[in-house]
């Protein structure tokens, strides 16, 4: 099956390990994927409650890319959370509302460009994995079962809410996550909170609302005594991984639970290693977890921090533990 990729801007920094691994599942389940050239931001969540028209204009923009450069596939796929909803959204507004198309279409037009509402179809790299590729055919590409790892699936709260295409199955309750986990051959537990919104951006503005609601994912992961919780979001790995030790220094607490990419799960089961996954690279250590399925990473030195200058405005980011562990 050929699509057309929808990289966007954390895939290509901080979610880095999350593209990796999915392009090697790609291979090996026979996916060939060509990324939309001169794509840009999707605008991120906030900017549409700002300036409507202008947010969606710029995500117009992407679609307009896809649309010119489509060939042979109707298929847009992203595997970020945020810009998969993004996408979807806009194409649903454009064709839902004739004015709104109008002023979006007019925007374009000032750099030549035009979208017609409804002429690729926006996909999530689970949806097409799941219901393109099948379970059944990603069973028989296991080859290293994640036997005896007790996994989480943590879907977040903007891949399924609102679901304006009906790509899943359920917007509260959504069950394809925990089947392709169970066909990895992993022990998946119900975990209750796996739509609740990780924080969002609140970590840069309201750190103590931000913690509170990383609490509300975390303390059940431990209270059921997940391994991993497994995610398909970069925002979502992010806060809860990289912000995680803060939040535990906030409450007193010394919860630990590592997340990882479904896509870094599926590499491990396809027989990649950790190192070509980029598994290593999250904040909170996951080796304990992967010693279960006879797995180890390879320990680096901390990487120094720069001192910070009294002039630098730059918000507060978590420190890297001690365990920190690096790949390539």
């Amino acid at each position: 099956m050929k699509y057309l990729f929808y990289p966007g801007c954390s895939m290509q920094r901080s979610a880095k390990p999350y593209l990796d691994s999915l392009k090697l599942v790609e291979k090996t389940l026979g996916l060939e994927s060509v990324d939309v050239e001169d794509w840009n931001c999707c605008g991120a969540t906030e900017f549409s409650s700002v300036n409507r028209t202008a947010s969606h204009a710029i995500v117009g923009r992407n679609l307009a890319l896809a649309q010119e450069q489509a060939s042979g596939t109707d298929e847009l796929v992203a595997a970020c959370s945020a810009c998969y909803l993004n996408l979807s959204k806009t194409d649903h507004f454009m064709r839902e509302d004739a004015d709104f198309n109008a002023l979006v279409n007019d925007a374009l037009s000032a750099g030549g460009l035009e979208y017609e509402p409804g002429s690729v179809k926006v996909r999530h790299s689970l949806d097409i994995i799941v219901n393109n590729v099948g379970y059944d055919a990603v069973k028989e590409k296991v080859t290293k079962p994640l036997s005896g790892l007790r996994v989480g699936a943590y879907y977040g709260c903007m891949i399924v809410r609102p679901d304006v295409n009906e790509r899943f199955s359920n917007p509260e309750e959504p069950y394809e996550l925990e089947d392709l986990l169970e066909v990895l051959g992993a022990e998946v537990v119900d975990f209750k909170m796996k739509t609740q919104c990780c924080s969002g951006h609140m970590t840069q503005i309201s750190s103590e609302v931000a913690y509170d609601m990383i609490k509300q994912i975390v303390k059940p992961a431990v209270e059921e005594e997940i391994d991993v919780l497994v995610t398909l979001c970069p925002m979502c790995q992010l806060n809860i991984d990289a912000f995680q030790n803060e939040m535990n220094k906030h409450f007193g607490t010394n919860y630990e639970v590592p997340i990882l990419y479904f896509s870094q799960l599926m590499g491990l089961a396809f027989g990649y290693t950790e190192k070509e996954l980029g598994i290593g690279k999250e904040f909170v250590n996951v080796s304990p977890a992967l010693a279960k399925i006879g797995k180890t990473t390879e320990e680096v030195p901390t990487p120094k921090k720069k001192k910070k200058s009294k002039s630098d405005p730059s918000l507060p980011m978590p420190k890297m533990p001690i365990h920190y562990r690096g790949g390539s």
